[in-house]
């Protein structure tokens, strides 16, 4: 049984120190995506790098320092990894990270945020659009394909605390949930769907509101699995008790 996490941090470093590296060694993941790691490569220490047990892939193409960013903590050496999908625009501001495990290619990605003006709306409407035509061509190579991270949107109605004070607001605008409608009809999965249909979980809770503590949240953290790996993926759970960033971590299990 193989388990894949992920985790928007808000800030590796930040993170380390309120029990990040203590979380990992405890839960040992087989591979954990992280987003949001806020640091540039000649910041990054061993402690950072190699916690015991794993290897870590970054991606650093930020313009902007200390800006966006993502990685790969691995406990196997994936045959290949990419940091973009071949668009300079959004691989210029380290949103991607790609492992090829041959069974399958694990996307690690820090969709965009839209809600900083029309222009950051249109960029993210712009990045869905890129990934899903790049995920479509792998997949007619016969690529099975899993995508973690946090997709700053919130798909249905459930998926948020208060949905209609939200309509109009980038992460639960109908064409941003439409983007991820298209998902699915493109053959992926909402893994925790597949397990759970309960209201009330989320993973992200705006940290100047006591929102965490009430739980009014959003679900913006997602695992999409090809429906390929389906009848391959045993378990799905969102760890809202994982303190640390204003998002909590999510996981599958996968049996290959």
């Amino acid at each position: 049984m193989m388990r894949i996490a992920s985790w928007n941090v808000n800030g590796i470093r930040s993170i380390s120190k309120k029990g990040f590296f203590e979380w990992l060694g405890e839960t040992k993941p087989d591979i954990l995506g992280i987003q949001e790691s806020k640091i540039d490569a000649d910041k990054l220490t061993e402690l950072l790098t190699a916690p015991p047990g794993y290897k870590s892939f970054w991606s650093h193409h930020a313009l902007k320092k200390g800006y966006s960013g993502v990685a790969l903590y691995v406990k196997d050496k994936p045959k290949k990894i990419d940091t973009g999908f071949g668009v300079a625009c959004f691989d210029d501001e380290g949103r991607i990270i790609a492992a090829d495990y041959e069974d399958f290619v694990l996307y690690n990605i820090y969709f965009p945020n839209g809600k900083a003006s029309e222009e950051r709306l249109q960029y993210k409407m712009d990045f869905y659009e890129a990934f899903l035509a790049h995920a479509k061509a792998q997949k007619k190579k016969g690529r099975k394909i899993i995508v973690c991270g946090d997709f700053n949107t919130a798909h249905k109605e459930i998926d948020l605390a208060r949905p209609k004070d939200n309509v109009n607001v980038s992460g639960f605008m109908p064409k941003e949930r439409e983007l991820l409608d298209r998902f699915a009809k493109a053959g992926y999965i909402d893994t925790f769907r597949a397990f759970n249909n309960d209201p009330h979980n989320y993973t992200w809770w705006h940290m100047r509101t006591a929102a965490r503590e009430r739980n009014v949240g959003w679900r913006i953290d997602y695992f999409f699995a090809d429906d390929a790996l389906g009848k391959y993926i045993k378990g799905a759970s969102i760890e809202s008790k994982i303190m640390g960033s204003d998002h909590c971590p999510i996981t599958i299990d996968l049996a290959l």
